[in-house]
């Protein structure tokens, strides 16, 4: 018994998948104008998951002007590559590096928003630290909340999630004290 070779399916449409209709004018979304200045996105929580609507703020934002510095792979150990000098994010600049631990880095920055120097605290992009330090968040929030003076304990500022490291956000002149 001799093989055959196939040249052809035997029928035309077997392997075809049924094709979509084609869109018509009336379904299609209006094409969008071309943006002259794209407002950036503000690193606060409250404005992560897509800002609030109809938010007016005299000092808002652009990218092109004060935009956030180009991705880098992080280091072999999960740590942020930064450069000084350079914006951690379109709110924040990194003014000097103060120091490192097992769980990320400490960045002295200046909030572009409120005008003063902050100190952020960048996990490494691990899971077990990003977890630890959400953990870290709620004990610093929660001593906050009892901490009457705001004397105690590290003044947490603000938290955000960015480029896959929880930044932490303190005041920076209480940490000076601390030290």
């Amino acid at each position: 018994m001799e093989t055959q070779r196939i040249i052809e399916f035997p029928h035309k449409n077997m392997d075809k998948r049924p094709r979509k209709r084609p869109r018509l004018t009336w379904d299609m979304p209006p094409p969008l104008p071309p943006p002259k200045v794209l407002p950036a996105i503000y690193c606060a929580q409250e404005f992560a998951n897509g800002g609030i609507p109809n938010y007016a703020h005299p000092n808002i934002f652009y990218r092109g002007l004060q935009s956030s510095p180009p991705r880098r792979a992080d280091d072999k150990d999960g740590h942020y590559v930064f450069v000084i000098g350079e914006n951690l994010t379109p709110r924040y600049r990194i003014l000097s590096k103060m120091g490192e631990g097992t769980f990320g880095q400490v960045l002295e920055c200046f909030d572009n928003e409120k005008q003063e120097v902050v100190a952020i605290k960048i996990v490494r992009s691990i899971h077990k630290y990003r977890e630890a330090a959400m953990i870290e968040i709620g004990v610093l929030q929660r001593l906050a909340r009892h901490d009457i003076g705001g004397t105690r304990c590290v003044q947490i500022r603000n938290w955000f999630d960015y480029r896959n490291h929880i930044c932490i956000v303190s005041i920076y002149w209480y940490l000076q004290i601390a030290i």
